[in-house]
């Protein structure tokens, strides 16, 4: 672990040379992570880790392999490209892989004005393990709460650096600092559990402990007495804390590598209507202390500021090298990849379009329905956008919040579903996706 990742990254890609790759790429990863959990006002774990991960993929013509390893020695570097060519030659050939021409790579970034790094001293374990204890104190300070399952403080800094054989060379540094905690209250069967949690690049920027402790206290009181919702059509408010989860379906079914395969139910949908008109989907890479931003993409091409949905109208996939290929049209500087892993299309930071009304504002307002807090379990078709879950929140009665639900699973058809959401203005800027709570229109519940 003497060499630098520039260093590591360089060998790798000499060595692939000297193996007889046509070309390649490389990546290295420098980590530290720390973690402690509490529990009843004690260390309960403490686990400290830290390491390099080093990747190489190799080209054969149109034949490629990729190989991993956690040693960084001469010898485990020389093995890799020896054994990643062989690997190639075995491989089928595909058409549209390969790395970036030269004109494409991205030339330019300023990595400091992304604010990825924290550059304050990581926190000591002690440190960490008070953050959790006073989550957990104020957790059980709330009065029904009966214990804490759990409670836990992290911190993890990376160093990350790529190279190819095309020219590119490139890096950066991320930190990340984070604090969970878990209520339970009630006793057998009548036992819930919630939980609330930040996460944030720069420790001062965490909310405290006490905040997240509360919270998820409150939380879980909210969740006593659930009991199973009736059958029928009702609007359904999903709630800012899952939200995302409802446009993460629409970013997965304009993924490069969906669209490639004919295997999306957005495939034909290119300039169609898929959100309300007004609503518009933003990627931003480039916003400060925000996770998802990047000075550059796993392929060394430039990310950028772009539109998804505009006005409601799709605007365009999200594609990595070979997906554009594919399909005819220019990457969008999208790839994402690991060490061990090759590229594959992946969004930054998106935001959707927030409404004017609060979140108190639409459940006034939705009369009878259903506030989902939480789901489980997934079945949906990819093909035509059927979607299932199971759920669990608050049951809405004449505007007002009447009692807890779970058991129960709701239904409907996402290009629908999406094209009637009508968003609050409560998201939280600092996520990578920034996405209020929506509520949707007549959806189908199945419970009791």
């Amino acid at each position: 672990m003497s060499q630098t990742i520039e260093a590591l990254t360089k060998s790798l890609l000499h060595a692939a040379r000297q193996a007889g790759a046509d070309s390649a790429d490389a990546m290295a990863v420098r980590g530290t992570s720390v973690n402690v959990d509490v529990r009843g006002g004690v260390l309960e774990q403490a686990e400290r880790a830290e390491g390099v991960d080093i990747g190489l993929r190799v080209f054969v013509g149109q034949r490629s392999a990729n190989v991993s390893a956690s040693d960084t020695s001469d010898r485990t570097i020389e093995e890799m490209a020896i054994r990643a060519v062989a690997m190639a030659k075995e491989a089928p050939e595909d058409p549209y892989i390969g790395l970036a021409d030269p004109d494409q790579l991205a030339t330019d970034w300023d990595v400091e004005a992304l604010e990825l790094y924290d550059p304050a001293p990581e926190p000591s374990p002690e440190a960490l393990q008070e953050d959790a204890a006073r989550a957990e104190a104020a957790g059980l300070a709330v009065k029904g709460v009966s214990q804490v399952q759990s409670a836990g403080a992290g911190y993890g800094a990376q160093q990350v650096f790529m190279a190819a054989s095309n020219g590119f060379e490139g890096g950066y540094r991320r930190t990340d600092r984070g604090l969970s905690c878990v209520a339970i209250a009630g006793t057998g069967t009548g036992m819930e559990r919630d939980y609330d949690g930040d996460s944030r690049i720069f420790q001062t920027d965490l909310r405290s402990p006490e905040d997240i402790g509360t919270k998820a206290g409150e939380r879980v009181l909210e969740r006593m007495g659930a009991r199973k919702p009736p059958t029928g059509a009702y609007p359904v408010l999903f709630d800012e804390r899952i939200s995302s989860a409802l446009i993460g379906h629409l970013l997965s079914a304009i993924s490069g590598s969906a669209i490639a395969r004919g295997a999306s139910w957005l495939r034909d949908a290119m300039g169609d209507q898929v959100l309300p008109k007004g609503l518009s989907l933003i990627e931003d890479p480039f916003r400060p202390r925000v996770a998802g931003s990047r000075p550059f993409d796993g392929e060394g091409l430039p990310t950028s500021r772009r539109t998804i949905v505009e006005d409601g109208i799709l605007q365009g996939w999200t594609l990595d090298l070979a997906t554009a290929r594919k399909l005819g049209l220019t990457p969008t500087g999208n790839a994402a990849r690991g060490t061990g892993s090759n590229p594959g299309p992946a969004t930054w930071n998106i935001a959707l379009s927030q409404g004017d009304a609060t979140r108190a504002d639409l459940i006034r307002d939705m009369g009878t329905g259903l506030l989902v807090t939480s789901m489980i379990g997934s079945t949906i078709n990819p093909n035509t956008g059927d979607y299932s879950r199971g759920a669990s929140g608050l049951w809405i009665e004449n505007g007002e919040i009447t009692h807890a639900i779970n058991e129960c699973t709701i239904a409907g058809n996402l290009r629908d579903m999406l094209q009637s959401i009508v968003p609050a203005n409560d998201a939280r800027a600092h996520l990578s996706r920034v996405v209020p709570s929506l509520l949707v229109s007549g959806m189908t519940l199945a419970g009791a």
